[in-house]
């Protein structure tokens, strides 16, 4: 089994290491650049304090670029030319951002000198860390090839297709480095004889996956069904590894999907979005900023709501429920209490217009969407995201799921504080309207940014501002 943890800090050392060579021998060539340096031996500038202090900051700020170009999230199956194109991207940046903090102010004779020294520091920065990420994937890529890694994997299905599956990843000449370890039984399907004793149960999967190390999981399963389809994934999300489809199955999928497979048989990653890995880190870490810093700004608002919510009717201040996130995983959603505490018994219901459930205050904080503050914790936690599909309670997803299977994808993102749903639909009161403002949240799904997400946000502040929230 391969372990992608120790892959990963190969790439993080390697590139650590990397950026300190580059950065050392940037310093030897700009001691040696006319103009700059003026008189002192290359000794006693190498251990200047300045120096020093540049040896040590600027490896750790090329490492912070590095990681939010998304380059660690994924250790395997790298594409070689987007591993260049990537590489090329970040050190521009790194390149970019040190020659305005540390190389701007360096006193030359002509401006061409200051594009000759820029143009050194990239392309040492360039060729230090490209030639370290390509000799660690190299080998990574050998050692796949020849067997010797491979990754533990279930095929979910036992039938015909299943074996298919099997052989096909075994087929080229080259090995792809799947180790198939055993089939999922799912509706009740007959085992081929060639697996049946390799079968287990998909009642079994969870604990199989921990014991036996499972690192991919292939879907293939005998029956062409969409729904069936659909449902078998959202049971696969909770596990949190990549589920893989054939192209059989994914001409069936309502979606666009990442091709994670070239070389061999063609697999369709079902389990990420078609977001790039960058912004994936980018939208996290300004996930957390924006909510660590709305927490501290808006606690004395916090504080008037409390007291407000408190004096208007009996019950605590805020209120929580349990909704359905990523990778189809339970989490509590947090939220100023606009109803009463009693409000909801038994079966699940969803708010209505003029709802006499609602208080005084709750239909001002519905309104303003103030009584949603609360979930910027939920963001900073890592359940939500500032944008995302609305996150639902598992009551209403089996319903939705029933009418449209392709609801399900959108458990391959973080649900949101707000959406592009909430912005053009706003509030749902029943299934219909549920599935009417589902089109909005794929169209996010297909079309995810950082640039999207900004106009979200900008449309949702306009409709906080002019209570139109409900």
């Amino acid at each position: 089994m391969i372990n992608g943890r120790r892959q990963t800090r190969r790439y993080v050392l390697g590139d650590y290491l990397a950026s300190n060579v580059a950065w050392f021998l940037f310093n030897i060539v700009r001691f040696h650049f006319p103009g700059i340096v003026a008189g002192g031996s290359l000794k006693a500038y190498l251990l200047s304090l300045r120096v020093i202090e540049g040896q040590i900051i600027f490896p750790l700020l090329m490492m912070g670029v590095y990681y939010l170009s998304g380059y660690y999230n994924q250790p395997f199956f790298k594409s070689r030319i987007q591993e260049f194109v990537q590489t090329l991207g970040s050190v521009l940046v790194n390149t970019l951002l040190i020659f305005f903090i540390a190389l701007i102010n360096d006193v030359l004779r002509i401006r061409i000198d200051n594009y000759e020294l820029l143009l050194l520091l990239y392309a040492l920065q360039f060729v230090c860390v490209y030639t370290v990420r390509a000799a660690i994937t190299g080998n990574a890529t050998t050692l796949i090839h020849q067997g010797k890694w491979q990754f533990n994997t279930f095929i979910i299905g036992c039938g015909p297709k299943a074996v298919k599956q099997m052989r096909e990843l075994y087929e080229p000449r080259q090995a792809l480095g799947y180790r198939i370890v055993g089939f999922i039984r799912v509706n009740d399907e007959t085992p081929a004889p060639e697996v049946a004793d390799r079968t287990y149960p998909i009642e079994e999967l969870p604990r199989l996956c921990r014991e036996m190390k499972i690192q991919e999981l292939i879907v293939a399963p005998e029956e062409d069904n969409l729904v069936e389809l659909h449902r078998l994934i959202n049971t696969l999300y909770p596990l949190n590894l990549p589920i893989k489809l054939g192209i059989d199955e994914f001409n069936i999928i309502s979606s666009r999907v990442r091709l994670t497979n070239i070389y061999g048989a063609p697999l369709i990653d079902m389990s990420n979005c078609a977001i790039s890995e960058g912004n994936k880190n980018m939208k996290r870490v300004l996930d957390i900023l924006v909510s660590a810093l709305a927490l501290i700004l808006l606690s004395p608002l916090f504080l008037v709501l409390a007291i407000l919510i408190k004096r208007d009717s009996k019950g605590p201040v805020f209120y929580q429920q349990e909704r359905i996130g990523y990778r189809h995983r339970p989490f509590k959603i947090y939220k100023f209490r606009t109803m009463k505490a009693d409000a909801e018994e038994g079966t699940p219901r969803l708010s209505e217009e003029n709802d006499p459930r609602i208080t005084r205050i709750g239909r001002v904080l519905r309104k303003y969407r103030l009584d949603e503050l609360p979930q910027f914790w939920n963001v900073l936690k890592g359940d939500m995201s500032l944008v995302g599909p609305r996150p639902e309670r598992e009551y209403f997803i089996r319903q939705i799921v029933e009418r449209v299977p392709y609801y399900v994808l959108l458990h391959q993102i973080r649900p949101g504080i707000t959406s592009w749903g909430m912005v053009k639909y706003g509030y749902a009161r029943n299934i219909d309207e549920m599935i009417a403002r589902l089109k909005y949240d794929i169209l996010y799904l297909e079309n995810m940014s950082l640039l999207v997400d900004l106009k979200i946000i900008i449309y949702t502040i306009r409709t906080v501002v002019t209570g139109k929230g409900v």
